[in-house]
């Protein structure tokens, strides 16, 4: 029971990472406010999750919205006391191009949700820890950032380059408040948005499913897609005091894909 005690905020909760945070933080001893835009979707999740509805809070909310990032970390405040955590999977992915392709308004997009949106929901939280006498913030990152995908997604990797780049500053302002910022970096997660890429693509070219793993696990020492929970173990490692030295690191779940 690592988060034992441990009030944290997931934004960013779907079918996917976001997700499988909250399960497992709730499955080590936090109590957890999740958010996302969609509140129908996030009300079903929440049921799921605890369906007494006494450790988890459905918040609706959008990183891009100022005062919403405000109201989402007070509501963590209001109902368990404080916050120990942030972790933000929320992101803007399905942006897809090269350089000779991607548009001035995809560009401002991928910047615009992926370091403004993260760098607003941080600095709402920061008070708050600070009150607490120090936190945690996990950010997602991308391996894009250092090795170009098989698809083409240039404003995507830039802008997560820029969150790293964010990250390393937040790690000197925050550190003197015992504030700690870490990024995890995945690779292909498998949960269901991946399955259902790989299902598509099988139909589509006619091979089987196991065929397009393979492809994608190919330079993969560990031969397996790292699933949606594997990096959400990684993600709540840092949130826990287990990482209570660990600050401006970057921790990748990758199978080996990439060896940095």
């Amino acid at each position: 029971m690592i988060l034992e005690g441990k009030v944290l905020v997931v934004a960013g909760v779907g079918d996917g990472l976001g997700r499988e945070v909250a399960r497992l933080a709730l499955r080590d001893g936090a109590n957890v406010v999740i958010a996302a835009r969609s509140g129908e979707k996030l009300a079903e999740i929440a049921a799921e999750l605890d369906d007494s509805g006494e450790r988890v809070v459905a918040w609706p909310s959008d990183i891009m919205d100022e005062g919403a990032c405000q109201a989402l970390v007070q509501s963590a405040v209001d109902r368990f006391g404080g916050l120990d955590a942030l972790v933000n999977v929320a992101a803007l992915d399905a942006l897809f191009g090269t350089i000779e392709d991607t548009s001035a308004v995809d560009w401002r997009r991928a910047l615009e949700v992926n370091v403004i949106g993260t760098s607003q929901v941080v600095r709402a939280a920061v008070p708050h820890m600070r009150v607490r006498g120090g936190g945690a913030v996990v950010l997602i990152g991308s391996q894009a950032m250092w090795l170009p995908p098989r698809m083409h997604q240039i404003a995507y990797a830039a802008s997560k380059g820029a969150l790293l780049s964010a990250m390393y500053h937040m790690v000197e302002e925050l550190g003197p408040d015992k504030i700690r910022v870490n990024m995890v970096i995945p690779t292909w997660m498998w949960g269901p948005p991946v399955a259902a890429w790989v299902a598509w693509q099988a139909r589509e070219r006619a091979v089987s499913e196991m065929a397009v793993i393979d492809e994608i696990t190919a330079n993969m020492p560990l031969a397996e897609i790292p699933a949606d929970e594997d990096v959400a173990e990684a993600v709540l490692f840092l949130c826990s005091n287990r990482a209570r030295m660990i600050t401006g690191e970057t921790l990748m779940v990758n199978a080996g894909e990439l060896l940095r």
